[in-house]
């Protein structure tokens, strides 16, 4: 008999969707002083027109690793705020020194746990899309209670999108794309369709590795009900 799946309504205590190890370096310390000030968000709740000075469409990119996607997203939509989102604080220093190589001027980044982010600060009906691309797997299916995607997480990301607002996750591991189906019928908030491949997202990272290892990539694109 297969295992029931974990829908998880509310957050379990001291369960963590990330692994906080690494090392700064000398570079990411410089990056980091230098860069984040003109990039970090402002302190207390997320109001755009004063974060951004500007009211526009806001889209949260939640673990932004080095930053390709939330870059790219930045340029090729410049009427909107993109906010990255991520623990790792030397893929941090590097996504804050590719954006300003890239001059893109509306990326804005937040290091740091994203769910007290979208709790705590951000307000009901803020962001227009959330994207997840390639979120930590957790294969072992004991570990499934940490995987990001879940029913909590699920209602936090669509009491936080707009009317008619996106959610975006892709990933290249096909248990994981199992658990996000099994989790976004059993919400129910959302349409889903699948296959769908963002044009302005690159090769990069996590998805170029899987490819080089023949694995595919689902993508799911969930429309706010």
């Amino acid at each position: 008999m297969a295992p029931r799946p974990v829908l998880d309504h509310t957050p379990r205590e001291g369960v963590r969707t990330f692994t906080p190890r690494w090392r700064n370096s000398p570079l990411t310390d410089e990056r980091m002083d230098t860069l984040l000030p003109g990039r970090a968000l402002p302190d207390g709740p997320l109001v755009p027109a004063e974060a951004f000075g500007r009211q526009g469409p806001v889209v949260l990119e939640i673990g932004s690793g080095h930053g390709a996607a939330a870059i790219a997203y930045a340029a090729a939509h410049p009427e909107a705020d993109v906010v990255a989102v991520d623990v790792h604080v030397p893929g941090i220093a590097r996504m804050l020194a590719a954006a300003d190589a890239a001059q893109v001027a509306n990326l804005w980044v937040h290091p740091g746990d994203a769910l007290p982010l979208l709790t705590e600060r951000i307000g009901p009906g803020t962001l227009a899309a959330v994207h997840l691309f390639f979120p930590d797997p957790w294969p072992k299916t004991r570990h499934a209670k940490r995987r990001f995607v879940q029913q909590h997480t699920l209602t936090l990301i669509a009491s936080r999108l707009a009317p008619g607002g996106v959610l975006r996750i892709a990933t290249d591991i096909d248990a994981y794309a199992a658990h996000c189906r099994t989790q976004l019928e059993a919400h129910g908030g959302f349409d889903v369709v699948e296959g769908e491949r963002p044009t302005w997202r690159p090769d990069d990272g996590f998805e170029a590795k899987g490819l080089r290892h023949g694995r595919s990539v689902s993508e799911f694109r969930c429309t706010l009900r």
